[in-house]
């Protein structure tokens, strides 16, 4: 177990208590025993003043690839770029090779996952088996392993009458079926977004409909039966207003977008540069206004850094070739900050309540929380530190940036699971 550690001298932010003040931490196996304590008696100092001291992040939907895609990332490489970049839960997704449709495929992620001592890692299990959506999986079997969600990950369930069955089901083990919503038929060949910028490069695009027709769907069955739906990488505006409308009815439903559809916009595409091929399709600047006035009110519960690492000689084809995919892990904090923080959209109490303690209230984890008694998941956060992204020298396998090359705020400075140190930033104070 750990030993007892003082984090001092912190701005100590937790959304879960709604707290931001200086305080003082005091860290005893593994947990969080006291606020601003007394005497600590040979208990480590860690000195944080100046700095954020936060709940650990938690990552809603990240892909870790491992087993089969090896070469795109494996599970210990991205939990390394988890910890740095400030997350201390990971929920990872089933696109892998096999799929996780099996008990012992959440038993093998979990057990890599101890191997790493870095990250705690979530397993969010197959809908149905093989992600084919015809049969549903043994979810009863995968929720007793461990799983903590069910989704078919990039694959979104077309058939209506499956997810409807998986909705009805989750119910019974008290979990949330997740969807990245999609409709194929739609979308099946598209690069970009579809809108002006497509029609001026000529490639073949993406409609918001696309998104929007499969949320609408979702969103009813959820209000059928009862079930719990989290809609996953919300991007268009469309999407926002009907999640909003079914949340004022009482429907059942979360929602998150990831940090760069908050961010950039398709004109991005006009260097054909395949870092901006992302799925959901980077959309319009009205889009993008929609989802961070979703994440201010409430209408998206959380941040997810939309981490889908694929290999670098993948992204170098040309674009119609590249798979989507990028690395996020590592720069989803810093964006946040940058570009939310920083302009006066969120404060810091908001934006880690959407990174940390609402994600894990989606999952159902402990986690998110520094009240005492819970798991000592900290994030140290240096709110004026500068840097500049340079993919080559991620912890990831994956070097395709959206943002590399541009100059952030903000940036973890050490990362503790269950009160031991997983991170410290290279020159970072002890």
């Amino acid at each position: 177990m750990s030993q007892r550690l003082l984090i001092r001298g912190g701005r100590v932010i937790d959304p879960s208590q709604k707290k931001d003040r200086n305080a003082d931490l005091l860290i005893d196996e593994g947990r969080i025993a006291a606020w601003d304590p007394g005497d600590v008696g040979d208990a480590e100092v860690f000195d944080a003043t100046g700095w954020i001291v936060a709940p650990g992040l938690v990552e809603l939907h990240a892909e870790l690839r491992e087993p089969g895609w090896e070469e795109d990332e494996t599970i210990e490489s991205g939990l390394r770029a988890a910890v740095r970049g400030g997350f201390t839960s990971v929920a990872c997704l089933p696109n892998t090779r096999p799929p996780i449709d099996t008990a012992a495929g959440v038993q093998f992620v979990q057990a890599k996952a101890r191997q790493s001592r870095l990250a705690k890692v979530h397993v969010i299990a197959c809908i149905s088996q093989n992600r084919e959506g015809q049969q549903l999986a043994e979810i009863g079997g995968l929720a007793e392993t461990g799983a903590v969600a069910f989704c078919d990950a990039d694959r979104p369930v077309q058939n209506a009458s499956l997810f409807r069955r998986a909705l009805q089901y989750c119910q019974m083990f008290d979990r949330p079926v997740f969807n990245f919503p999609d409709v194929e038929e739609l979308s099946s060949g598209g690069v970009m977004h579809e809108g002006l910028v497509s029609t001026i490069l000529g490639l073949p695009s993406i409609p918001a409909a696309a998104e929007d027709v499969m949320t609408g769907r979702d969103l009813r069955l959820a209000e059928a039966t009862g079930g719990r739906l989290h809609l996953a990488n919300i991007s268009s505006a469309g999407s926002v207003e009907l999640i909003r409308r079914f949340k004022a009815r009482g429907v059942p439903v979360t929602a998150s977008t990831s940090i760069v559809h908050c961010v950039l916009t398709d004109e991005t595409l006009r260097s054909f540069e395949t870092r901006f091929k992302i799925h959901p399709p980077l959309r319009t600047a009205e889009d993008v206004e929609s989802c961070i006035a979703a994440l201010i009110d409430g209408t998206i519960d959380a941040i997810s850094s939309g981490h889908a690492p694929r290999a670098t000689e993948k992204k170098m084809l040309e674009l119609d070739r590249a798979p989507f995919g990028m690395s996020g892990l590592e720069t989803c904090l810093s964006l946040a900050a940058t570009h939310l923080v920083r302009t006066g959209r969120l404060d810091w109490l908001t934006l880690l309540d959407r990174l940390s303690t609402r994600p894990a209230q989606v999952l159902g984890i402990e986690g998110g929380s520094l009240k005492e008694g819970a798991p000592a998941d900290i994030v140290a956060i240096d709110p004026q530190a500068e840097w500049v992204v340079h993919p080559d020298v991620f912890a990831s396998r994956c070097t395709s940036s959206p943002v590399a090359g541009e100059r952030l705020y903000g940036q973890v400075a050490a990362t503790w699971v269950d009160g031991r140190l997983v991170y410290e930033r290279p020159g970072s104070k002890t």
